[in-house]
């Protein structure tokens, strides 16, 4: 069983015994004993302004749905006496100045989680779930035919995680739906004033476990698929999905829903695993021509070694390469990329930890933590800020979907970056001309 990294939203190290084959598989905030429910800061955490997620980068205001999708064909792995339910938020490019302004998370959400990092009573529980956001409930979408990215965040975390980068794609033209997969969160509400806690958190040990749980992440997102683009839509707003233009985005036990989610639905044309440990091999024919983005933390997947005779093409990452290096626990991402096809692009973020693809460190940054909470030094290799993290990934993550699912030429992609030096390229293949990518 591998010892995976979790970092928490005060920005210290956390070591957690859960399955996984690396370091970043599936990082969960660890299990703690709830403490009595409670609605506002308790005695002893820090004072703070109000907390906001940076503005969305997009022209376009976003507006955002809340959806309970229950799949009756279907019984729930952690707790398979229940058909498998998931909440969803789908956030989409909207008029400006209507609806109401959008919640962050619900107290008892953030309370839990922070709870289960034994900051609970040291973090300002309220503040957090009032921080700010740039989406709208019951605003009017924009009329257009608009691609799809569906994101799903890390185990134990919850969709809120993914929030910034949601807003950031529908700012963009695009609609982007948060998947919170049922017992996979600390914390997540449901329907009928209940809190479902993370099953999963305490019942995944094995690098099969972590392999299944992959693989029935990837039939929820195929689930949330059907539920927005089939013949009765859950969704009011459906109309503006475009089936044939779909990615996953998905952030540590996410990012490796999203491969599982390419294997297994032909439907879906493109794919980006932030920062983590793949749950199922990829074969020989990859993902048969359809797009994949690996975009790590150097720190958890520092890339390959060129084996001997390989020269100077797998040096420069535009060949497959073999061989891990020696701060690589993790070859899951290696095994992938020698299988790969084109397109596929490795980019490794200098600087980053784990939770650098989420919210987590933009409201840490913004909390002044006590003497007591504060660690004494950054982690290893982390030197970010949230703000920076959080416009890399989605800058990023941004450029790919659109590249893949819009054609639209995403210079970003195609080397270094000035803008952002932190980015390093591992490996890419050559990006084929715009008219190439509208065949697809």
């Amino acid at each position: 069983m591998a010892i995976l990294r979790a970092v928490s939203l005060a920005a210290a190290i956390l070591l957690l015994p859960v399955a996984g084959a690396g370091s970043a598989a599936a990082a969960a905030p660890p299990q703690g004993t709830a403490s009595p429910q409670g609605t506002v800061p308790r005695q002893g955490t820090a004072p703070v302004a109000g907390l906001s997620l940076p503005r969305p980068t997009g022209p376009l205001a976003v507006g955002r749905d809340t959806l309970h999708l229950v799949d009756r064909h279907r019984r729930d792995p952690w707790v398979p006496g229940v058909a498998r339910e998931l909440m969803v938020d789908v956030y989409y490019p909207a008029q400006a100045a209507t609806g109401t302004p959008a919640r962050y998370a619900t107290v008892e959400e953030i309370r839990r989680y922070l709870a289960a990092l034994g900051l609970a009573d040291t973090l300002p529980v309220q503040a957090l779930a009032d921080t700010h956001i740039a989406s709208r409930v019951g605003a009017r979408p924009l009329p257009g035919r608009r691609a799809l990215v569906l994101l799903s965040p890390g185990l134990g975390v919850g969709r809120r995680s993914l929030t910034g980068l949601a807003e950031d794609l529908a700012s963009r033209g695009l609609v982007a739906a948060t998947v919170d997969h049922a017992y996979e969160s600390v914390g997540t509400a449901f329907p009928g004033g209940r809190m479902l806690t993370c099953v999963a958190c305490d019942r995944m040990r094995t690098d099969a476990d972590f392999g299944a749980a992959s693989r029935g992440r990837a039939a929820d997102l195929s689930f949330v698929l059907d539920s927005l683009t089939g013949a009765h839509p859950a969704w009011r707003g459906a109309q503006l999905i475009d089936p044939a233009r779909v990615a996953a985005v998905g952030h540590s036990l996410g990012g490796s829903a999203a491969a599982s989610l390419l294997l297994h639905d032909r439907r879906v044309r493109a794919g980006v695993d932030m920062d983590g440990t793949l749950g199922e091999p990829v074969g020989a024919g990859g993902f048969g021509g359809r797009a994949f983005l690996l975009f790590g933390a150097t720190a958890d997947h520092p890339g390959s070694t060129p084996a001997a005779g390989e020269g100077t093409a797998a040096k420069n990452g535009t060949a497959p390469t073999s061989g891990v290096t020696a701060g690589d626990d993790d070859p899951s991402w290696a095994q992938a990329w020698a299988h790969l096809g084109p397109p596929r692009l490795w980019l490794d973020v200098d600087g980053a930890d784990h939770f650098s693809f989420t919210d987590d460190p933009v409201l840490a940054d913004q909390i002044p933590l006590p003497a007591a909470a504060a660690p004494s030094a950054p982690a290893p290799g982390q030197t970010l800020t949230g703000r920076q993290a959080l416009a890399i990934t989605r800058a990023y993550v941004g450029a790919f979907v659109e590249r893949w699912l819009c054609g639209r030429t995403q210079p970003l992609l195609g080397g270094p970056s000035r803008a952002y030096p932190q980015v390093r390229v591992v490996g890419r293949d050559p990006q084929p001309t715009a008219d190439a990518t509208r065949r697809r």
